[in-house]
């Protein structure tokens, strides 16, 4: 039964993918040295014979023939006696080598055998696993939803190993459900009590990367180049790119005709609007690319403090913005400065500015307001008012009592 057990083991050894031949003898070695040292507290004077394309091996001791009277070591000596048993024309000093049968080791040692070979074996997978994970960092895989929990979601790649993609890595409106094919990147690679954990994301820039790598081939050919991504997992992305051949367009190729290929990408990201923009050295006109469709009239750049005051005329402001400031916001991380929009207005002396209210309105109304591009009365005065409901989350009640406040300031002027 003993033997059974070990050569299954041994074919689970020799079914290892990318381990070397003379690593898996090497560990195989180790392992019956081991045992030896254990049962003889010596190792020196066996040979070991592994054939691993069988599975299977021979343990051969080497002892010399000592007179009877003088054996001393049994571990290294054999008597003249015992070694005309195995062969009548020995002699004393002669070398006798013989084989140990591995029913000689006892059950419990076979058993040991075993476990410390099926040890080793499992930390060989653990350890190979984690180099081939470790070695695609940022690499686009493809698995199936194997269960799903509050705060993660296991997926098995194509070789059943178990990959987790946490629900912070997900897309917000990602619905994953047992049995869906997923794609993402590998995140992140670490040991955790000697066990390999391969974290997967939908939600780092590098994942849109080789989604775009995928759809347009001048990307994956090199000849157009993704310069920088910034994004807001399942809102909105910005993506700068740069063709290294004046005869392609980097924006056109990366939509493709009529969007083909950016539509499989926005798919992929649950309606994730992307931008794709023509990257440029020169932050102004990178600054007015990254903020369209507004139309920016002025730009003042201050590089001691990284930040850059545009300047727009009021119906622009809200586009440049965008929904819950999300625009303006990546345009900042694109461009690498904060961004800080004003308006270009001619009534702009007669305007009131919304802080001004402050004690007739509450600051989270006031900031509300802001995140939609409106800093003045007159910038939300301007706003109808189904707009102002829909585009800010507001109470009707509360936009009608603020749309008074704000009138009254000028009804008295």
């Amino acid at each position: 039964m003993e033997n059974i057990n070990l050569t299954e083991t041994f074919t689970e050894f020799k079914e290892l993918k990318n381990i070397d031949r003379p690593t898996m003898m090497g560990v195989l070695e180790d392992v019956f040295r081991g045992t030896l040292l254990k049962l003889y507290g010596s190792d020196d004077n066996f040979d070991i014979i592994i054939n691993i394309d069988k599975g299977d091996f021979e343990i051969w001791r080497n002892r010399t023939i000592v007179a009877d009277d003088e054996l001393q070591d049994p571990i290294r000596e054999i008597t003249l006696t015992e070694a005309q048993k195995i062969d009548d024309t020995y002699e004393v000093g002669d070398e006798v080598t013989d084989e140990v049968k591995l029913q000689k080791f006892g059950r419990r040692a076979v058993l040991a055998l075993r476990q410390n070979l099926a040890g080793r074996i499992s930390d060989m997978e653990k350890q190979q696993l984690f180099n081939k994970y470790n070695e695609r960092k940022g690499e686009l895989v493809v698995g199936e939803v194997y269960q799903t929990w509050k705060k993660e979601a296991l997926i098995l790649d194509d070789d059943g190993n178990e990959l987790v993609l946490p629900k912070t890595e997900q897309i917000p409106t990602d619905f994953l459900r047992k049995g869906d094919t997923v794609r993402a990147i590998v995140h992140n690679v670490e040991m955790r009590n000697n066990t390999p954990v391969i974290t997967l994301s939908r939600c780092a820039p590098e994942f849109l990367e080789r989604l775009f790598e995928l759809e347009v081939p001048e990307i994956f050919d090199g000849i157009i180049t993704i310069k920088k991504i910034v994004r807001i997992p399942g809102e909105r992305a910005k993506v700068a790119v740069e063709s290294y051949d004046e005869r392609i367009d980097p924006v056109g190729a990366c939509v493709g005709m009529k969007g083909a290929r950016i539509h499989g990408i926005v798919r992929e990201l649950k309606n994730e609007n992307i931008d794709v923009i023509n990257y440029t050295n020169n932050t102004q006109l990178l600054v007015q690319r990254a903020l369209n469709p507004a139309k920016v009239t002025g730009i003042k750049i201050n590089e001691e403090t990284k930040r850059i005051e545009v300047y727009l005329q009021p119906d622009e402001i809200s586009m440049a913005i965008g929904k819950g400031g999300l625009n303006i916001k990546l345009a900042s991380q694109l461009v690498g400065y904060e961004i800080d929009v004003f308006r270009e207005d001619v009534e702009q002396e007669e305007d009131v500015n919304l802080d001004e209210f402050s004690d007739e309105i509450d600051s989270w109304i006031i900031d509300a307001l802001k995140a939609i591009g409106c800093d003045t009365a007159k910038s939300v005065l301007r706003i109808p008012r189904e707009d102002l409901v829909k585009r800010t989350d507001l109470e009707e009640e509360t936009v009608d009592a603020v749309l008074k406040i704000l009138s009254s300031e000028f009804e008295e002027e």
